[in-house]
């Protein structure tokens, strides 16, 4: 599948695949049919998608079942009247339900909005009112149907919601009925390369979320991401912990993933335990994993020697910078060396640490060469190696590199704000190595400047997590009369040391942090609390912090 889309797959070095990498783009591409059926015609017996929950249920798809399932999904919603442009949210969590939905949407050219089940009646009625959405299908579970059902009169756009269950109440459409009886669909391809395909709601932590748009050129962006990210081949079995409303599902559990030819391992589960997660790997032989900074930082705390992880020969990171700290423990007890990736909901991954690189703990890696990257100053002028600067992406909206977003719907002023003259501004500060490695330093917003320094979170926080006591933590910056800032850590202890909470653990990580990094880094202000605030993508909430 891959030399469909690549004019080279396979690459000798780090030299060649910068220097080598062009990705063929189809003049009329859509992921539905060039890849899921593509695979069904090839190969139908291969298996797409293993899916499992925490009840103990296991179904495969093969990709022939993928197809036949995904025909009669797209043939049902358009019996509903869900056409070409049509806005179509999905509240599934992780049931396989969405992978049905998500491709049969793709297939009929109908835009999908993926979204979390936190959603509550207000939010759903916001969603609803922006983008004009026109049915919804969610989980049958009795608090996501109750903020859909009390949502709906004031959502007049919505002409039909569906349940996937176990639930169907009154209102809502049966989904396994409505698939099952559907007449023959006739597959036609009605998108072009540029029609939107796919919308995601922000986190929303400084405001309303925007509505970032992608079109049917974005899975071929996720090229690189599965094949030289999560390094997958035809044998892999792949596992990204994410629920499928927020981004990093189409990261790590459908797009690049499928067109590398891997198997999607999909645990539907509630909440997470580390142990679960442990479990499943070495049960069902996954062969690469893809979490959060955070899920890593449970696993380390686990007995690891009581499962076999023998089958794991690839793990990523993404959401947030990696501590050092934890890269170093993972890597000791597995033998297996984390790799980090940067990108955003705007983007596919735009940094990585690639086969042919040596990951260095801290470090997102070097820029996708499929983008045309840079570190700038605030004139726009490339920032020498070292120097603290913004990520900005070259790219024109006539001729932007597949992968990367087409704007903010419905938002124009607001595209031009982060996107102008030739240049898309990601709002994250880094810096350069003498390798060309990137360092994450944080969000423009996030920097804390103090008596003239300018103090990136991300080193304070690698710092802290090395003192045996943070079980994780935050930085922010609070207003001072005399430094204009200073540094507070926000701290959540290991349950060990939660009973030690006090000054003199106050002192002690404070002297850690001034013999670990830069002492004029250290925290003036130490809080420890039970929980950090989250996103749904896992992302800490430094806005909360800082109010």
């Amino acid at each position: 599948m891959l030399e469909k889309f690549l004019e080279k797959t396979q690459f000798t070095s780090q030299e060649d695949f910068e220097k080598n990498l062009k990705i063929k783009t189809p003049e009329n591409f859509n992921f539905g049919y060039d890849v899921v059926d593509a695979w069904a015609e090839e190969c139908p017996n291969k298996r797409a998608l293993c899916w499992t929950n925490d009840h103990g249920k296991h179904i495969d798809f093969t990709y022939a079942e993928l197809k036949k399932k995904t025909d009669q999904t797209a043939s049902y919603f358009q019996s509903l009247g869900i056409g070409k442009g049509d806005m179509v949210l999905l509240i599934l969590k992780r049931r396989y339900e969405f992978w049905l939905s998500i491709i049969a949407l793709h297939k009929i050219g109908a835009v999908a909005i993926p979204a979390t089940h936190l959603l509550t009646e207000k939010d759903i009625i916001y969603r609803s009112e922006a983008a004009t959405i026109k049915a919804i299908v969610c989980v049958g579970e009795d608090v996501v149907l109750e903020h859909v059902k009390n949502a709906l009169p004031k959502c007049p756009t919505v002409k039909n919601v569906i349940s996937v269950g176990p639930n169907i109440p009154d209102g809502f459409l049966d989904f396994e009925k409505g698939i099952s009886s559907a007449p023959t669909f006739v597959p036609k391809r009605v998108t072009e390369n540029h029609d939107i395909m796919l919308m995601y709601f922000t986190s929303g932590t400084t405001g309303n979320p925007k509505m970032v748009i992608h079109d049917f050129l974005y899975p071929l962006g996720h090229v690189v991401t599965g094949a030289f990210w999560h390094n997958l081949n035809d044998d892999s079995l792949h596992l990204t912990v994410a629920d499928t409303g927020w981004g990093k599902a189409a990261w790590g559990k459908l797009y690049g993933q499928m067109i590398a030819g891997a198997t999607i391992f999909v645990y539907d589960h509630e909440k997470f335990t580390p142990a679960d997660m442990l479990q499943m790997i070495q049960d069902y032989k996954i062969t690469s994993f893809c979490a959060p900074p955070t899920i890593f930082r449970f696993m380390i705390l686990e007995d690891l020697s009581k499962y076999d992880l023998s089958s794991l020969k690839w793990c990523t990171i993404a959401g947030e910078a990696l501590n050092p700290s934890v890269y170093e423990q993972f890597y000791k007890l597995t033998g297996v060396r984390m790799r980090e990736g940067f990108g955003q909901t705007e983007t596919t991954c735009t940094v990585l640490t690639t086969p042919w690189m040596m990951p260095k703990p801290g470090s997102m890696g070097r820029p996708n060469p499929a983008y045309n990257i840079d570190i700038v100053d605030g004139e726009g002028n490339t920032v020498a190696d070292g120097i603290h600067g913004e990520i900005v992406i070259r790219a024109t909206q006539d001729n932007k590199p597949n992968g990367l977003f087409m704007g903010y719907y419905r938002a124009e002023e607001l595209t031009k704000n982060a996107w102008h003259d030739g240049v898309y501004h990601t709002g994250d500060v880094a810096w350069r190595d003498e390798d060309g490695y990137f360092w994450f330093v944080g969000r423009n917003d996030d920097v804390i400047k103090s008596s003239g320094y300018r103090i990136g979170p991300f080193e304070v926080e690698s710092a802290l997590m090395t003192h045996p006591a943070v079980a994780e933590c935050a930085i922010t910056g609070v207003p001072d009369p005399v430094r204009g800032q200073v540094v507070k850590a926000t701290i959540v202890l290991k349950e060990a040391y939660k009973d030690k909470a006090g000054e003199d653990l106050i002192k002690e990580i404070q002297n850690h942090v001034k013999h670990t990094t830069a002492p004029y880094k250290y925290p003036r202000v130490v809080e420890f609390v039970d929980v950090l605030p989250k996103t749904i993508s896992g992302k800490i909430k430094r806005v909360e912090l800082r109010k």
